[in-house]
């Protein structure tokens, strides 16, 4: 079976589908709080649409002709500097936010992220995909 390769739009499309599910989450955790099943289902939607956001600017960057990137903080200040991301403090709060959330971490971190998805991140990745959208469109 043959690969599509890998494009902005696609991995655009790609984050979009991913930050629904999100919100969807999130929606479910306002109606019915939070329980231990639904925290790690919510951690592991933003985890996926954290990789697809960065996975799309990476994309979106190497159209342009620019060399491949050594981590996701370089591409977040690229993104940042370009006006893709409004917020970069916001963004590298979230790279280090998810990081300390591996489960090698305290439980505290993992409470930290929770409370972050739901107040921060999830307004980040939703400024993300209109500023990507203009981009793109």
């Amino acid at each position: 079976m043959k690969t599509q390769p890998l494009t902005c739009e696609k991995c655009f499309d790609d984050f979009q589908t991913s930050l629904v599910e999100l919100q969807e989450v999130i929606e479910e955790v306002k109606l019915k709080g939070i329980n231990p099943k639904l925290e790690q289902h919510l951690h592991r939607s933003f985890e996926i649409t954290h990789e697809l956001a960065l996975n799309t600017m990476t994309e979106f960057f190497k159209k342009q002709g620019r060399p491949p990137y050594s981590g996701s903080r370089d591409v977040t200040l690229d993104a940042f500097n370009e006006e893709l991301i409004d917020d970069g403090k916001g963004w590298l709060d979230m790279i280090i936010c998810r990081i300390k959330a591996t489960p090698v971490y305290t439980e505290n971190a993992s409470n930290s992220l929770t409370e972050n998805i739901l107040k921060n991140y999830v307004h980040l990745f939703e400024n993300f995909e209109k500023k990507m959208y203009d981009r793109l469109n």
